[in-house]
């Protein structure tokens, strides 16, 4: 017998706990509110309680673990169930992250676990049924699909109504019509917390030109929880607000009389399906494939699916309704506006973020953690650093090189041909840049190509390079001049007769040896004053 453990007793966990101690399996309630577990766990023969996940994968006699805290701790919950050894269910969403998503996968194959994620609809009889009925090509070709979960309460501050509630729309269009949408837009409004959006209206785009709106709101006069689906031949209409006849099929259609359009209207047909609870199927499926060693039918790629969609809506949805495909290239751990173009062939370090209509174009190499500009263009087949921070309006062509910890100023220009000309291609004669660590290349400046610009070189702003310029440099005019030398913090170093100089804002010391300067090691950092 497999014995299942409950983490989180909120809204939805109480109808977990009632399920899983309905089929005799449940054998302990965990929640950070004892009092709450306790009361629950009394409820239903007096099971174990627990405080914390941690207690309950410590348990050698817990089989698997039915996740439902909220959302931002899904990873870190069902992540310590997999190393600990147990099966594990996690209510919608799987994760908030399709890198945590992945991991997850990862874990679960290398530990071989069932994890299994929480799309209720999935697993309803009228759902299944109206699957059946498309697939057998009753409704002849489908033209579009509306779903509208809609209430008035239980708003939420952690999440949206998107990823609250939006998510059971987007697994059961995806699961009746077999695929994922090509292509996303998303509007929404914020009305009762701000940053938060309250309502939101999708527009799926898939294959064969189908569409599927999706409105969602948790500020409406009424409940409603409907799905149509229009067809050329018949429409089918799932009502799950309905006390009976959830399903139903209408046969009414457009024909073409006369080369003109008529509607066909004829009442609409109850489709019958065997009624079960959903909760109670998807509760009976987790164990099954935990038993049978059998895989879920929305098992960790399901979550993969609807997360790779929800998280497309997600930037669309923050970009004012921006079309989003879902075949452009995932950059796991950035933050790439809508509006910038991410060629194939491109890698990006985490934490980097690139604003909006820059593009990177293929073959390119961005370290982690950059900040790329408004109106930047990069490459192709051009390497930049770790923590580079490129201004707005700047090109990085190929045969540019930025090192670690460079900033390029706004509107500073560099080239790759020295001698163009329009109507000569020259692109065989570039001349290569490299801007070392540490340096800094000011507003409106211009690197002439093939020179070399030194570790925490400082060039000042509408300066001219038309020369190499040493490490630690301060130069600035047309064409650039050296007048003085920087710190790596950018403060000013004073030889005066000498060859070692302190920083007068860091403390940090330098050597001056044939104008080559160089941090003088070990020497302590001057303390503040």
């Amino acid at each position: 017998m497999t014995r299942v453990v409950v983490v989180g007793a909120g809204y939805w966990g109480r109808n977990l706990i009632r399920n899983f101690a309905e089929l005799g399996l449940l054998s302990g309630v965990c929640d950070v509110d004892v009092a709450r577990a306790r009361e629950l766990a009394g409820e239903h023969g007096g099971v174990r309680v627990y405080s914390s996940a941690e207690e309950v994968c410590a348990d050698e006699q817990v089989d698997a673990l039915a996740v439902a805290v909220p959302a931002e701790l899904h990873y870190q919950v069902a992540r310590l169930a997999l190393i600990s050894g147990k099966h594990c269910f996690v209510e919608k969403p799987l994760v908030l992250d399709l890198d945590h998503a992945f991991a997850l996968r990862d874990l679960a194959a290398e530990r071989q676990l069932v994890l299994m994620v929480g799309h209720l609809l999935e697993y309803h009889s009228a759902v299944r049924k109206a699957k059946q009925v498309i697939d057998s090509g009753a409704l002849g070709d489908i033209y579009y699909l509306v779903s509208t979960r809609l209430n008035l309460g239980r708003i939420r501050q952690e999440e949206n109504a998107l990823w609250s509630l939006g998510v059971h729309d987007l697994a059961m269009i995806m699961y009746l019509l077999g695929e994922e949408p090509e292509s996303v837009s998303v509007f929404g409004g914020s009305y009762v917390t701000a940053s938060i959006h309250d309502m939101a209206v999708a527009v799926l785009n898939f294959s064969r030109h189908v569409q599927a709106h999706v409105f969602v709101s948790w500020v409406h006069p009424y409940k409603e929880q409907k799905l149509v689906v229009v067809g050329s031949e018949k429409m089918l209409v799932f009502n799950d607000g309905e006390p009976k006849d959830k399903l139903q099929l209408y046969a009414g259609k457009v024909e073409w009389v006369e080369r003109r359009p008529v509607t066909r209207r004829v009442d609409p047909e109850p489709v019958p399906f065997a009624p079960a609870e959903p909760l109670r199927t998807e509760c009976e499926h987790f164990i099954a494939c935990i038993e049978r060693g059998e895989r879920p039918l929305t098992d960790v790629e399901d979550g993969i699916r609807v997360l790779r969609v929800l998280t497309a809506c997600q930037v669309s949805l923050e970009a004012g309704g921006a079309l989003k495909r879902l075949d452009e290239p995932h950059h796991p751990g950035c933050k790439i506006h809508p509006t910038a173009v991410i060629d194939p062939g491109v890698e990006i370090g985490r934490g980097t973020h690139i604003w909006h209509f820059s593009h990177v174009l293929p073959g390119s190499v961005l370290g982690p953690d950059c900040r790329i500009g408004q109106n930047v263009v990069i490459g192709p087949e051009v390497r930049i650093g770790r923590n580079v921070k490129i201004q707005n309006n700047v090109s990085v062509y190929k045969g540019v090189t930025l090192e670690d910890d460079v900033f390029c100023g706004p509107s500073m220009v560099f080239t790759n041909v020295y001698n163009p000309r329009a109507h000569i291609p020259r692109m065989g004669q570039l001349r290569g840049t490299v801007v070392c660590k540490g340096a800094t290349i000011g507003a409106n400046a211009t690197v002439i190509c093939g020179h070399r610009i030194g570790r925490y070189a400082f060039v000042g702003a509408a300066a001219v390079v038309t020369k190499d310029v040493p490490d630690h440099a301060l130069v600035y005019g047309n064409p650039a001049r050296q007048v003085g030398w920087v710190c790596s913090c950018s403060g000013k170093l004073d030889f005066g007769s000498g060859d070692t100089a302190q920083c007068s804002q860091c403390g940090l010391y330098y050597r001056n040896v044939g104008d080559q300067v160089t941090e003088i090691r070990g020497q302590p950092a001057q303390q503040d004053r």
